[in-house]
């Protein structure tokens, strides 16, 4: 039986169709990349813009009246931020790399059939989820209990195990079958050679997933340092040093109206906007090399129960 040959026509169409499609997608990618991009050009214009005609006029996507008040202001002291970022970049590499490790030997553990107790540690991970001992226990036990006042390790411990992170790996876990570590058994390979050279060469996407979800944590992190942390140390982390420019410059501003003297000069509203470009570089910077393995560790981590 002879196979009918589309005609010409429905093969046009169909061309057509397919790139009318086509342009609608990219036209919509488009449209949607540029309403995202454009906070940010927002937030980078405005940092540099002067502080009178953002009062007057508002933000715009150039900068008007251009300076660099707002950025000297915050590197009154350059000695100070760049201990900061110093201190938090440390933070954040020890905690991020730390939590990676924990959360993802527990999240194997979990979904190993061999382990008779998982589903009870499993509810354990998950009840914390839903009950929290508030801030004055949480306060006693990193005090008092375990004697971190002023050490950094208040910040790094307490951050580096979370219950989503875990669920989110172990999840991720159930896709590399089992059957791969009970070979690895029985050619002689112990449980931590199989866990380092065979299990986390595989799970890539779930490492990039939850390091990711660590290090903007750890970066972000200001309460923590507020709560454990005072005027004796000798650096504080970055979101903390740029938290107390803002409420010191607000203050100041405030302090000057009340007494009836021009605070106008103060660039409080273009520090703000400044803080947040000192703030999120890095980490926009950093993003694009993990996108690729975030996106597929959050699909498959979210999707499989």
């Amino acid at each position: 039986m002879e196979k009918t040959k589309a005609s010409p026509d429905r093969k046009i169409r169909t061309d057509l169709s397919g790139r009318v499609l086509k342009t609608i997608s990219y036209l919509a990618i488009t449209f949607f990349a540029v309403m995202s991009v454009t906070p940010f050009i927002l937030l980078i214009s405005g940092s540099f813009t002067s502080e009178s005609y953002i009062m007057k006029n508002g933000y715009g996507l150039f900068p008007h009246e251009a300076t660099l008040d707002a950025y000297k202001l915050l590197f009154q002291n350059p000695d100070t931020i760049i201990g900061s970022y110093i201190v938090t970049i440390l933070l954040t590499a020890a905690g991020t790399a730390g939590g990676l490790i924990i959360t993802a030997m527990t999240g194997y553990a979990l979904q190993r059939p061999d382990f008779a107790y998982r589903n009870i540690v499993s509810f354990y991970i998950y009840f914390t989820t839903l009950f929290s001992g508030g801030i004055v226990a949480y306060y006693i036990a990193i005090v008092k209990w375990m004697g971190l006042k002023n050490s950094y390790l208040a910040i790094i411990l307490p951050m580096m195990v979370t219950s989503w992170n875990v669920i989110l790996m172990k999840n991720f876990m159930k896709e590399i079958p089992h059957e791969i570590s009970e070979s690895a058994m029985v050619d002689g390979a112990g449980n931590l050679r199989i866990f380092f050279q065979i299990i986390l060469p595989m799970a890539k996407p779930a490492l990039a997933t939850v390091g990711l979800f660590l290090a903007l944590s750890y970066w972000n992190e200001w309460y923590n340092s507020m709560l454990f942390l005072d005027n004796n140390v000798a650096y504080r982390p970055l979101q903390l040093f740029l938290y107390n420019v803002v409420n010191k410059a607000d203050f100041i501003r405030r302090a000057g109206e009340s007494a009836g003297i021009d605070a106008s000069n103060i660039p409080m509203e273009t520090t703000k906007l400044a803080v947040a470009v000192v703030a999120t570089g890095p980490v926009i910077l950093f993003y694009p090399f993990v996108q690729k393995y975030f996106i597929k560790g959050i699909a498959i981590g979210a999707v499989k129960g």
